[in-house]
């Protein structure tokens, strides 16, 4: 009964840190004050203001419900276990591994609490340095986070493709859709190195090539972005496909650059132009709220004194295939010996190392990678 004890007591010593960096009181202070508001005789004179205020409330509590739940789950079980009684232990084995699968689950909730991590993702990857290496390089990502996708249950939709003029891809653009796919895949945005014998150089040498990743969160509600339609440029294209009946013979594709910030969506695969450019409108919303919330960080670094330079070229990730094997995540530290299992998809443990380094406030320092 001790041992069960001392489990437990650790795990409501656990779970009362994370409530506390969740600020679990305060939100349910929160809660308070918007009952408050809500019982206003005017309260739903503004209905869209009102429903907000009902949201939030509601995730709120759903939150702190959840939490304090858990917190006394945990209490109860301690008393239970400080009972002297032999016929308890069964029952105790049990309510004590599904308590520790439980506090399992909220410290990753913890770690995904952001604003926008609950959200689907856009995921875009950009072919770079390395010529058709480098294309190569970004279809193999490309299949890398399909399979990361599939196998932890998110729909993927591929927005736009660009093909290599000799293997591989351009770019791609992807919807990844599930509850906390931003949240996961955040981890994922940056310059992804990858070491290997170039199977596109007859002499068989090493190549380094170079690949972009950038995700942001596809908030496809209202999003408080003005776009001018004068600052938009408007292009028409035919959608690519597998050939026959896929091959649109009309242009429905369509190619938005916004002029100020030469941010520029592409989508292709819905099946009218009204469509896709409805679509591709969303995307350009959720692409510059995205960017005016990555402003407003590094206007808050510099002001505390970071420099953290996220330029091209700054590597977050290298996957080394030869002459050894390994992938290494360079603001953690983290690594693996088996770089196919990775490229297979296993990423889940590069992502909450990411995560658990976030909430502990490191400071991603892609500088200083060994050369392979």
């Amino acid at each position: 009964m001790e041992t069960h004890v001392i489990a437990l007591r650790d795990m409501k010593k656990r779970l009362d840190t994370l409530m506390q960096q969740l600020d679990i009181a305060g939100k349910a202070e929160r809660i308070a004050a918007l009952e408050q508001e809500s019982s206003a005789t005017e309260f739903w004179s503004n209905a869209e203001a009102a429903q907000k205020t009902m949201q939030e409330m509601s995730s709120l509590r759903a939150e702190v419900d959840r939490w304090r739940s858990a917190a006394q789950r945990i209490d109860e079980t301690i008393e239970l276990a400080q009972i002297d009684d032999d016929s308890l232990d069964s029952e105790l084995n049990d309510e004590v591994q599904i308590l520790e699968e439980l506090v399992e689950r909220l410290s990753l909730e913890a770690m995904l609490s952001g604003p926008y991590d609950r959200d689907n993702a856009i995921l875009a990857i950009h072919a770079g340095a390395g010529g058709t290496d480098s294309q190569d390089w970004g279809q193999m990502l490309e299949r890398m986070y399909l399979r990361w996708a599939e196998q932890n249950g998110y729909k993927v939709e591929v927005l736009e493709r660009s093909e290599g003029e000799e293997a591989g891809i351009k770019s791609v653009l992807m919807s990844i859709k599930g509850e906390f796919a931003y949240g996961y895949l955040q981890s994922e945005a940056g310059v992804h190195r990858l070491v290997r014998i170039s199977p596109f150089d007859a002499a068989a040498r090493r190549h380094t090539s170079f690949v972009k990743v950038e995700v942001w969160p596809d908030i496809q509600g209202n999003i408080d972005i003005d776009i001018n339609e004068k600052d938009l440029r408007v292009e028409t294209y035919r959608s690519s496909g597998a050939g026959g009946q896929n091959v649109q013979k009309n242009e429905t594709a369509i190619r938005i650059t916004h002029i100020p910030t030469s941010v520029v969506v592409a989508v292709q695969d819905q099946r009218s132009q009204a469509q896709n450019r409805e679509r591709a409108m969303q995307v350009l919303r959720s692409r510059l709220f995205e960017l005016e919330r990555r402003k407003r960080e590094a206007e808050l670094a510099s002001l505390k004194g970071e420099n953290i330079d996220a330029a091209w070229g700054n590597q977050i990730r290298s996957y080394v295939l030869h002459p050894y094997q390994m992938v290494k995540d360079h603001r953690t530290d983290y690594e693996v010996g088996n770089p196919q299992a990775v490229l297979d998809g296993r990423l889940n443990d590069f992502m909450e190392h990411y995560l658990r380094g976030k909430i502990n406030g490191f400071s991603p320092s892609p500088q200083g990678i060994a050369e392979a």
